[in-house]
């Protein structure tokens, strides 16, 4: 026999903890803040490990995979998510005395979200809102969002496209990029 052995399944599992637990974390804390984003990936690595035993390769990749579990998860929050949207839209647009760094970092989140568009977000349907925010936050492609969700390719689009027109309407016809670019400029 030539070469390594297989690695431990523990050692494989702490490859992708090291691997992924900062990409999680950053999208849970775009979508929830930083403590329950904390929260969400702690829990998000937990379930994988418990369901390592029920992960398909050939259905998705792992980062994929873990996007699924913790969108689940984040759902069980989404109370919390409402919240803090909510109270980003009564904050109105951000104030001009912002750093750089906080603007730039900023993005389609409930901490940089401002305004209308955090109230619209908000009142999205939960499965247009997850994969809105799996799109703009996690940058995922339409296939992956699919596999993350367990959802067909165009049950991905029309969501999606249901999402924009919903925050379009809100936004009184602006498109909501341009909005976010401004808002973040």
């Amino acid at each position: 026999m030539t070469g390594d052995p297989p690695p431990h399944p523990a050692e494989s599992f702490d490859r992708v903890f090291d691997a992924y637990f900062a990409e999680i974390y950053r999208y849970a804390a775009k979508r929830l803040g930083p403590d329950a984003g904390s929260d969400v990936a702690a829990q998000t690595f937990l379930e994988a490990f418990r369901q390592r035993g029920r992960y398909d390769p050939a259905r998705a990749g792992v980062r994929t995979w873990l996007y699924g579990i913790a969108t689940k998860v984040v759902g069980r929050h989404q109370r919390a998510e409402t919240r803090a949207l909510r109270a980003r839209a009564r904050l109105g647009p951000g104030r001009d005395t912002e750093e750089h760094t906080d603007r730039v970092d900023a993005r389609v989140s409930a901490e940089g979200l401002r305004g209308e568009i955090a109230g619209a977000v908000a009142a999205l349907p939960r499965g247009q809102r997850d994969v809105l925010l799996l799109v703009a936050l996690a940058d995922l492609s339409h296939d992956e969002v699919a596999a993350a969700l367990g959802i067909s390719y165009g049950t991905v689009g029309s969501r999606l496209n249901r999402a924009r027109t919903t925050l379009r309407k809100a936004l009184g016809g602006t498109n909501p990029m341009l909005t976010l670019e401004e808002q973040h400029g």
